[in-house]
């Protein structure tokens, strides 16, 4: 099969099941609070990838100088991202998590400019107002109450912080496996979470945590989401050019928006919706413009 089409099928699984992902965390938020779900999800991501590298036999050695650019993704993108997200998620809506988070490939225009000195086009420009005004629709959208407004702007922080992260990580030297890169920033989120969630885990109630519908969604988040989306979107990324794959992550707010009426009987306005335009088009133009 045509290594094209085995990259397009790797991002389109990898873009569905973070999709997915919105609807999941919108129902385990309800019993496993943010911080305690980001922890736990975590920690079976860890121990996924962990299995994983030791079979396909990774190098886990590291530079010392790269250190500290692991600990930097791991504390933006695996930690302060993620918490904000599934914060964001369950303040609001599944489809408002999948669409707002899928600012990022705009955002990244100015981190890679600040960052990686990159230059920002005209295209670019116009792709980031296109995002922001969009932004700005859905979540001062009069149709949402002040708690969902509120999960908008936590969600807006999701999308900078991980698209600070996705320029950040360009800086890790290429010979390290990702599934390595991947492990050793979901360890750090682990380490930094650790201190703060232990002593609230006495709060859980262990009889809703494993409830079929609850345990099946952190083991969704912890080894389809994590582990087995990224290594899919990297993998996938291999066989691909980075800007045809970036195509792909239009599966996540399409699928998310899709099951979050399916499955959980949100509805939308026509705010949503032409916020959800602009913000395509501006994502579009970005990619389209690599």
């Amino acid at each position: 099969m045509n290594n094209k089409i085995v990259g397009a099928v790797f991002l389109s699984l990898a873009a569905s099941i973070w999709g997915a992902m919105y609807v999941v965390v919108k129902v385990v938020v309800e019993v496993v609070p943010p911080l305690e779900l980001v922890w736990m999800r975590y920690v079976i991501a860890v121990m996924t990838l962990g299995m994983i590298g030791f079979c396909m036999k990774q190098s886990w050695h590291i530079a010392k100088k790269d250190w500290l650019i692991i600990f930097l993704v791991g504390l933006f993108g695996n930690t302060i991202s993620i918490v904000t997200q599934e914060m964001g998620t369950m303040l609001s809506t599944a489809q408002m998590g999948a669409i707002l988070t899928s600012t990022t490939p705009a955002f990244m225009v100015l981190f890679a400019r600040l960052i990686l000195k990159e230059k920002i086009t005209v295209k670019k420009c116009l792709s980031i107002i296109l995002a922001t005004i969009g932004v700005g629709m859905i979540v001062g959208s009069g149709q949402i109450d002040v708690t969902q407004k509120f999960g908008g702007f936590y969600l807006l922080l999701a999308a900078l912080t991980w698209a600070f992260m996705s320029v950040l990580i360009k800086k890790v030297p290429t010979q390290y496996s990702q599934i390595v890169i991947t492990t050793y920033s979901s360890v750090v989120a682990v380490i930094l979470l650790t201190p703060v969630v232990l002593p609230r885990l006495n709060h859980l109630d262990l009889s809703s945590v494993l409830q079929p519908e609850i345990s099946g969604g952190l083991l969704y988040l912890g080894m389809i989401s994590t582990a087995g989306g990224f290594f899919l979107w990297n993998k996938g990324l291999q066989l691909m050019n980075a800007s045809s794959g970036g195509l792909f992550f239009f599966f996540q707010p399409i699928v998310g928006t899709f099951l979050g009426w399916l499955l959980l009987g949100e509805t939308i306005g026509a705010s949503f919706w032409i916020g959800t335009i602009l913000i395509f088009s501006g994502v579009f133009i970005v990619i389209k413009d690599e």
